[in-house]
């Protein structure tokens, strides 16, 4: 029995590192993520629309098309596809802009930060068991011991059962405030697309307008 209360304990320890590297591999994913659809402020964000601007303006939609093909970032790639449907008309380009942004960009940061969250709230309930196990192994060498419990074996069981909860909490709370972090960086880059969105849209309206 003490060998299998060893080998649970080993399982849950690396459980434990397993929840700790994939926790932190996809906090890094969406961190990296976020910044790879954002501007980083809405200076720069301007900066591209005034140049896009200026294209559409001159009624030339390759240019502004080219301007936007090689640009990863959301804004870029929402005018491209609207530049691309112009045919469509304003409102349901604007619709469409809306929902591709959605499908594209958040669906796939929120989905990737989902995981992160899983592994926030499994650690501590991997680190419970642990202790749970830590407890169940101390009471059982009181309740087996003819005479005094072994303290050496005692030592460890509850041992365990500290350092898991520990562990546990030691994974959670780290993932929880970069949890919060990015969640306010998409909140932001919502913000931002959006005002680039309505630009963009009156951009486009003016130019499909001139080129009736």
């Amino acid at each position: 029995m003490d060998v299998l209360f060893n080998v649970v304990g080993i399982v849950v320890y690396i459980a434990l590192g397993l929840l700790a590297l994939w926790g932190a591999f996809c906090a890094v994913l969406v961190w990296r993520r976020v910044g790879q659809v954002r501007f980083s402020d809405e200076e720069e964000q301007d900066e591209f629309l005034t140049e896009l601007e200026a294209s559409l303006n001159q009624g030339n939609y390759a240019a502004a098309a080219n301007l936007c093909e090689d640009d990863r970032r959301a804004l870029p790639q929402l005018a491209a596809f609207a530049i691309e449907n112009r045919e469509l008309g304003i409102t349901k380009v604007q619709r469409r802009l809306w929902e591709r942004f959605q499908q594209d960009v958040l669906a796939d940061i929120e989905h990737r930060l989902s995981w992160v969250a899983t592994v926030v709230k499994s650690a501590p309930m991997v680190g419970l068991f642990g202790t749970v196990l830590g407890m169940m192994g101390a009471f059982r060498s009181i309740s087996s011991s003819e005479g005094a419990p072994d303290p050496t074996t005692m030592a460890e069981n509850i041992m365990l059962a500290l350092i898991t909860t520990a562990c546990g909490l030691a994974i959670a709370v780290p993932l929880l405030i970069i949890t919060n972090s990015i969640v306010v960086r998409i909140r932001k880059m919502e913000e931002l697309v959006g005002i680039g969105i309505g630009r963009l849209t009156e951009s486009l309206k003016v130019a499909f307008a001139r080129s009736k």
